[in-house]
């Protein structure tokens, strides 16, 4: 008898979320849909994470009708979403009210996994969320950001495990959004957590492969007792991605361990998205080997892009070594956050305007904020000298209370905006999109009737793209017009510009 282990598929969220910087329209992935409903899988993740904002911000698609489809196109499959708590998907804490009605209408639209994990891992910003998921009959997964530093021990990882459970969650999710899990401390913390929560707890391990050495994780986390993984499919995984759905099915053939997955099915997903990736290469991450310099920085290779990005504008992109060895210094100073979504942000541009300012001359509000415990406690005390100067630059207090107990009641205020906007169809989910994205929601709103754009490019387009790159890098803009005299005339010869 062998043990049966089970599978998430993320190549719909966060295997192109990785990869392609979010960027895939729904149209591209419609037509897998049924392969990926047939392959056997315990769910697929499609829905959370950046994808909400990349939909309004450059797809000009309606996320809660890329819910809605993918709820119809996947019948047969349990639907899984990223929800960073009391962030929801955007970027602030928003107020206990909200968190109830943004589960509500996701659970009503088709949602059935909600992974809700808090940037800090402070319990308290999880228990509004997980508990709003119970309220629906979902299933609510407690999730454990795993990050390394003097005090993140596996004991602890173990303890937070524990607090889920306590808290009512119906599993745990180890989340490694770094690739920093090496195999040993993987076996330990879910044999850790197995004997602490029982052995009925379900564990799933999620982890990107950026550092090279994930693939050896999933596989001694599943000999300690893990009971689903997270993958995606091969010709959209690895690099800042993740490990390969069909890798992982090889490795555990000959094992006492299998998974139920479709052979046939998974070669048809490969196929489509490989035929679909090339479309999308202006988006492509340049980060697709091996970084094992992240168990230094810890560092998201999506991160890192930004990174580049931030100091090319400021004319001084041969500095990145030194950002990233000032990443850790920041890290330290603001008590060890996990380097996810939003502290991964926060720390990352600290970081920058450290080298090409000074340490901590400049505070950006984001920055201030996590010093004064405006997104929640860590674990390790912040420098005190750095809250001090925060103070000053906020012009607030540091709090030790949860965040969102601050907040006064929004709901009927975020209605009341959102009425006022052109396009606005007077839903709760147009509220919610108002709420998560009050900048970007009233233009969206505007064009939403226009239907949703595909930033993928056909053949014929990448082709063109292709030569008019290989004649620029000629000096070759345009065609090239020439007059030819042969036996006494002028033949006028026009050649284009292409690339053999």
């Amino acid at each position: 008898m062998t043990r049966g282990v089970e599978v998430t598929e993320l190549v719909l969220r966060d295997g192109h979320q990785s990869i392609l910087a979010t960027r895939m329209a729904m149209e591209d992935m419609v037509p897998i849909c049924e392969d990926i409903d047939q392959a056997g899988y315990w769910s697929v993740e499609c829905w959370g994470g950046a994808t909400y904002d990349s939909c309004i911000r450059f797809l000009n698609e309606d996320p809660w009708e890329r819910l809605r489809r993918f709820r119809k196109l996947l019948p047969n499959s349990k639907l899984q979403m990223l929800l960073r708590a009391q962030n929801l998907l955007g970027y602030r804490h928003y107020e206990d009210e909200v968190v109830d009605r943004f589960v509500d209408k996701s659970a009503e639209n088709g949602m059935d996994v909600f992974r809700v994990f808090d940037a800090l891992n402070d319990i308290r910003n999880l228990e509004r969320a997980m508990k709003a998921v119970r309220k629906t009959g979902k299933h609510a997964q407690g999730t454990i950001c795993y990050t390394t530093s003097p005090l993140h021990t596996n004991d602890k990882f173990v303890e937070m495990a524990k607090r889920l459970q306590d808290m009512g969650c119906d599993s745990i999710c180890i989340k490694d959004m770094a690739a920093l899990l090496k195999p040993q401390p993987a076996y330990e913390i879910v044999k850790g957590i197995k004997e602490a929560c029982g052995p009925d707890m379900l564990i799933h391990v999620h982890a990107h492969s950026t550092t090279g050495v994930t693939l050896v994780s999933l596989m001694k986390a599943i000999e300690a007792g893990a009971d689903i993984v997270d993958t995606s499919i091969s010709s959209l995984s690895l690099g800042p991605g993740h490990n390969p759905t069909e890798a992982l099915v090889a490795m555990l053939e000959g094992t006492e361990y299998h998974t139920r997955l479709d052979k046939s099915r998974l070669k048809k997903i490969k196929e489509h998205f490989a035929k679909i990736r090339p479309r999308y290469a202006e988006f492509e991450s340049k980060f697709i080997g091996v970084e094992t310099d992240i168990f230094e920085s810890q560092i998201p290779g999506g991160m890192i892009s930004n990174m580049e990005s931030q100091l090319g504008q400021q004319g001084a992109a041969d500095r990145l070594n030194e950002v990233l060895e000032e990443v850790p210094r920041v890290r330290k100073v603001a008590g060890y956050p996990p380097l996810v979504t939003p502290s991964s942000q926060i720390v990352g541009t600290q970081a920058v305007f450290n080298v090409l300012m000074g340490p901590f001359k400049v505070l950006t509000g984001e920055f201030a904020d996590l010093m004064l415990g405006y997104y929640g406690e860590t674990i390790a005390d912040r420098d005190p000298e750095i809250i001090e100067a925060s103070a000053k630059h906020a012009k607030k207090d540091p709090i030790t209370c949860r965040p969102a107990d601050l907040l006064n009641p929004e709901w009927e205020g975020l209605r009341g905006q959102a009425e006022k906007l052109g396009g606005f169809n007077g839903s709760d989910e147009d509220v919610l999109t108002y709420a998560m994205f009050p900048q970007v929601a009233p233009g969206f709103f505007k064009t939403r009737d226009d239907g949703p754009k595909n930033l993928s490019q056909t053949p014929e387009q990448i082709a063109e793209a292709e030569a008019k790159a290989a004649a620029k890098r000629n000096g070759i803009t345009g065609p090239v017009k020439y007059d030819v005299k042969l036996n006494n005339r002028v033949h006028k010869v026009s050649i284009e510009p292409t690339e053999v």
